[in-house]
Parts: structure tokens; C-alpha cells; sequence
């Protein structure tokens, strides 16, 4: 009896000591190889993805084109109206201004700050992170969305914003029995957080309906802090022309005409 409940013991040890060997680097391996597998993923050259945003109301179409080269932009259709956000050529950032209709440039903070992580995120921040100079930390199990997850903390490069430097993290909530992560929320290095001085925003990102590509698998329904989003159709590979990257010239306005 007592060999017994030394056994026993033994082996909930030994299962005990695998659960808290689960490293977040062996996490994000999983997800990968859950997702279509690593080596796959390196075969990418661009991805599009279309779709509609969902937010005050309104439904808005929406293309994403992200290439391996880095270059990239979103192409928002509303009203019948194209106007393109976030283009990225590979040097300059530039888009359109919502309310003079008119292309701008990102200034050269905000550039450079896009070049040290996201111009390097195809297609997946957590891809070949090691590589980018990032770094993984397991914080543990949590439950969202009520889902037992792991609690993934990346954090990248640190970047200058609004003349401060500061630190780039996200933490990503992975499900336990399928290794992907189901949500993601941004703690700092977030245009979005507003200026300097202003209260921390918690914004959290929410990924579901995960659905298989070319043998690939992508979350085709996301909510945001900004409103949520459908994904219609994923094209990996698309032929994209250079013309698409290229900031158009501001319109000059005619004087009005004379009384």
C-alpha cells in the first residue's frame, strides 16, 4: 500500500513537472505547427485579406495587401469611396486624410517606429521572433473569454513615441488544447494610446472562427477596440502592382470663380 502511494505520487509529479515545462517558446512552436505548420508560413510572399469592418454602426469594406518585403496598405471602400490607410512602400508611410481627402506623409517618428517592428511582422508578429531581436515570457494560465489559456507576453523592439522611448508589448492568450491564440492585448507602444500623459487604454483584440486557406488556418472573425471585423476571403500570394504603393500627387484646389 504504501509502494502504491509512493507510485502515485510519483507520477503526479512527473505530470505536474510536464504542465510547468510548457515554455512559451514550445507555445508559439505548437501554434504554428497548429496553424499549417512553420515551414509553410517561410513560403509566403503576400497576403490579402478582404472583408467588411463593423463600427458605430456602420459596415465598411475593407482590404488588407501585406507583403514579405515589408510593403503593405489598407484600402477602406465606404460609401463608394476608396481611400487608402497605412501604405507602407518600404521607405515612406503614407494615407489618406479623412477629412481633406488629400495624401499625407507620416512623419519620420512614426515611420521609423513602424520599421523596427511591424515592417517586419509578415506574416505573424509571433513568426521568427527570435530573429527580430523580440522576446517571449510565459506569465502563467488565465481564463478568457471563458477559455483556459496560456498568457504569452511579447515584447519587441522599443521604439520613440512622442519623443519618449518606450516599450513594445502585447500579450497574447493562446487556448490549451488548440495552441492558438483566441485574444491579444496591446499593454504599451500603441499609436492609439493617446499623448503623453493620458490614462492607459486596455485595448484587447479578440480572434475566432479560425478557418483552413490553402492549408493554412486564419482567424476569419476579429473584434477590436475599434469595432469588429468579418474576413470574407484570404489570397495568399496576390499580384500586387507597384502602383498601389505610390502616393498619389495633392490636388491642388481651383479658385472660385470670379463674382
Amino acid at each position: 500500500m504504501k509502494m502504491f502511494k509512493l507510485l502515485l505520487l510519483g507520477l503526479l509529479c512527473i505530470g505536474f513537472s510536464s504542465v510547468q515545462a510548457q515554455t512559451a517558446e514550445e507555445i508559439v512552436a505548437n501554434y504554428f505547427e497548429s496553424i499549417g505548420g512553420i515551414e509553410n508560413w517561410e513560403k509566403l510572399e503576400g497576403m490579402q485579406i478582404d472583408g467588411k469592418m463593423k463600427m458605430q454602426g456602420m459596415e465598411i469594406g475593407l482590404k488588407v495587401v501585406s507583403l514579405k518585403d515589408a510593403r503593405q496598405y489598407t484600402s477602406i471602400n465606404f460609401q463608394g469611396q476608396e481611400m487608402k490607410q497605412g501604405v507602407y512602400d518600404g521607405t515612406d508611410m503614407w494615407g489618406i486624410n479623412f477629412m481633406t481627402g488629400q495624401p499625407e506623409k507620416m512623419d519620420a517618428e512614426a515611420v521609423k517606429a513602424f520599421s523596427a517592428n511591424e515592417a517586419k511582422d509578415f506574416p505573424d508578429p509571433l513568426f521568427n521572433w527570435k530573429e527580430k531581436g523580440y522576446q517571449l515570457e510565459l506569465l502563467g494560465k488565465e481564463t478568457m473569454e471563458g477559455t483556459d489559456c496560456f498568457k504569452v507576453k511579447l515584447t519587441k523592439n522599443p521604439v520613440v513615441m512622442n519623443g519618449k522611448e518606450t516599450e513594445v508589448v502585447s500579450i497574447y492568450y493562446f487556448d490549451t488544447e488548440n495552441f492558438v491564440p483566441i485574444a491579444e492585448e496591446m499593454v504599451s507602444g500603441s499609436m492609439m494610446q493617446g499623448p503623453p500623459g493620458a490614462a492607459p487604454q486596455k485595448m484587447i483584440s479578440t480572434f475566432s472562427d479560425y478557418q483552413e486557406v490553402d492549408g493554412l488556418y486564419i482567424p476569419f472573425s476579429r473584434t477590436m477596440p475599434q469595432g469588429s471585423m468579418v474576413i470574407e476571403s484570404v489570397t495568399f500570394n496576390p499580384e500586387v502592382d507597384d502602383a498601389e504603393f505610390e502616393m498619389p500627387e495633392v490636388k491642388v484646389a481651383e479658385p472660385a470663380p470670379k463674382q
